[in-house]
């Protein structure tokens, strides 16, 4: 007599295997939470500048949050109400939420941060106090 397993998969079990497969950024919205957004972080002599990457969000559910030298970005959307004209068979995401901080020096002038969310992408700017900018400025050779 020979055994023989069969793998029977139903169509939960189909989807679970394509999404468990794509990269950690396209598992947004798992039941286990959204992963962490990728950010990226330039300097210039007058500014930091800090991306975060955030498509499909919408701006009014940010929060931006600076507090002793913490700047903190979160997330929080909670999902909509069910439709009464269809009946849902499996619900994963039902709030969607993320929370980044970072640690400010004193070198910024939080009083002048802006920030914009445009194509996908939440874009600060953190300004440099006055006193701290560094101009370029020409060295002579002597």
């Amino acid at each position: 007599m020979t055994l023989v397993k069969r793998n029977y998969r139903n169509l939960d079990n189909l989807f679970d295997e394509f999404f468990n497969s794509l990269p950690a950024a396209a598992n947004w919205g798992r039941e286990s939470g959204w992963s962490t957004p990728a950010v990226n972080i330039h300097e210039t002599n007058e500014a930091y500048h800090l991306e975060l990457v955030a498509p499909g969000l919408s701006k009014e559910d940010f929060k931006i949050n600076i507090e002793k030298g913490l700047l903190t970005i979160g997330y929080e959307k909670k999902s909509e109400t069910e439709n009464k004209d269809y009946k849902t068979h499996r619900k994963e995401f039902n709030v969607t939420s993320f929370k980044r901080s970072f640690n400010v020096d004193d070198n910024i002038n939080v009083e002048t941060i802006q920030a914009k969310y445009e194509n996908g992408v939440l874009k600060l700017l953190l300004p440099k106090k006055e006193e701290v900018k560094v101009l370029p400025k020409e060295i002579s050779i002597q």
